[in-house]
């Protein structure tokens, strides 16, 4: 057995079979999936360069890449754009995050068929994006009226998507209640011990908020989604919501797992009472507006994150370029900006780099060009990384056994 199957079946390990065989053949699919589903690799392969090392420690979100941004509904009820997933946060330095969305930007360039040089384009777009923002000095954001392009598509689109038909996409109406749609694609069925394990929890939790009926369990499932994290322990549920049948809503319930990242961080790390807290606190932190319903809880003694599913919930469809760069420019900016704008936001806070070293740092171009050149080494690994894989999959070395 190879390493990288070694290391791959360790990481996964103690992951629900039937999810986890949907992640390996996914990773199959192309080295960007692969990069998608193996962060713990990234940072393994990451080069130990001292440039990296001495940039400025910020509260990084950990999995930066092309699809891990998106639109949410914050806890104030507008509708936001930005960094979308906190599993793998940390403290570590600035340049960690943006070697990994470089990479993500190079090795995806196949799969938005980019050519060498519009993917080079975009990282130095990228890098110049970010510098600017952190010289600048101050955390802006991204709603409706300040977005761009692509994004600004999103946005319009998400006008006219009401709960309704959200509902009508996860769930089938039988009489006046709704149920889950279980169909292999966004959900999975659960065991009767399962359902009631999260029904029990969720009387709980409502027990303890003010409108306990909003969070009235209608239906359970195993969820289906992302690519890293599939086979973790994970479920949807349907609640009362606002009352059915149209006022329910999807409530998404995932353990917390420890960041692949911190183990190649040198950053001493903080206490945290349980990962799950570790999450929600760097997601408020970065964010400019909380997502909505956004908690740490305990299940099943292990910590979970607990948070809404909202029509308002979508990415940019990045294949949708159409052969023209800017409007690709345009996007990767905003991404670098958000990516800027949370360290600024969540600077100071327990040893991270107060906004005067960031502006410093952001008003040097010494990084810049090094690191594109650190990213082309990663985006050189992850495809030879991706190749072995490729060849240990397609001789059965990653077959599960059947889930019963």
């Amino acid at each position: 057995m190879s390493d990288i199957v070694k290391t791959i079946a360790r990481f996964n390990a103690g992951r629900d079979p039937e999810r986890l065989a949907m992640k390996y053949q996914a990773m199959r699919s192309s080295p960007f999936v692969f990069l998608r589903g193996t962060c713990h690799l990234f940072y393994a392969g990451l080069p130990r360069d001292k440039m990296l090392d001495e940039a400025p420690p910020v509260w990084i979100c950990g999995d930066m890449h092309l699809e891990n941004f998106g639109s949410y509904k914050g806890d104030n009820r507008l509708i936001y754009f930005d960094n979308n997933d906190f599993d793998e946060a940390c403290l570590a330095p600035n340049l960690y995050e943006l070697a990994r969305l470089l990479t993500s930007v190079l090795v995806g360039a196949s799969d938005l068929k980019l050519s060498r040089a519009q993917a080079l384009a975009l990282c130095h777009t990228a890098l110049d994006s970010y510098g600017a923002a952190l010289a600048f000095g101050k955390a802006r954001w991204i709603e409706a009226e300040t977005s761009v392009g692509m994004v600004r598509d999103l946005f319009d689109a998400l006008a006219s998507r009401p709960r309704a038909a959200f509902l009508d996409r996860r769930s089938v109406l039988k009489g006046k209640t709704r149920v889950l749609k279980v169909d292999g694609k966004k959900a999975l069925p659960v065991s009767d011990p399962q359902r009631a394990a999260v029904t029990e929890f969720m009387n709980k939790f409502a027990a303890s908020q003010p409108n306990p009926d909003f969070y009235r369990i209608l239906d359970v499932a195993r969820r289906i989604a992302g690519t890293g994290s599939l086979g973790v322990d994970r479920y949807v549920m349907l609640v009362e919501g606002k009352g059915s049948p149209d006022g329910n809503f999807l409530i998404d319930l995932k353990e917390a797992l420890p960041s692949s990242v911190m183990p190649h961080v040198r950053t001493p790390q903080p206490t945290w009472q349980n990962e799950a807290q570790r999450v929600v606190d760097v997601q408020r932190r970065n964010q400019a507006v909380s997502q909505a319903f956004l908690h740490a809880v305990d299940f099943n003694q292990r910590s979970y994150v607990l948070r809404s599913l909202q029509p308002s919930e979508d990415r940019v469809a990045l294949s949708d370029w159409d052969g023209k760069l800017p409007r690709l420019e345009e996007v990767v900016n905003s991404m670098a900006q958000l990516s800027a704008w949370a360290h600024l936001r969540s600077g100071g806070r327990q040893r991270s780099s107060i906004a005067d070293e960031l502006i410093a740092f952001g008003n040097r171009k010494d990084w810049q060009l090094p690191l594109i050149e650190v990213a082309t080494q990663c985006e050189a690994q992850v495809a030879a990384d991706w190749k072995a894989y490729c060849e240990a999959y397609d001789r059965g070395e990653f077959k599960l056994p059947a889930a019963h």
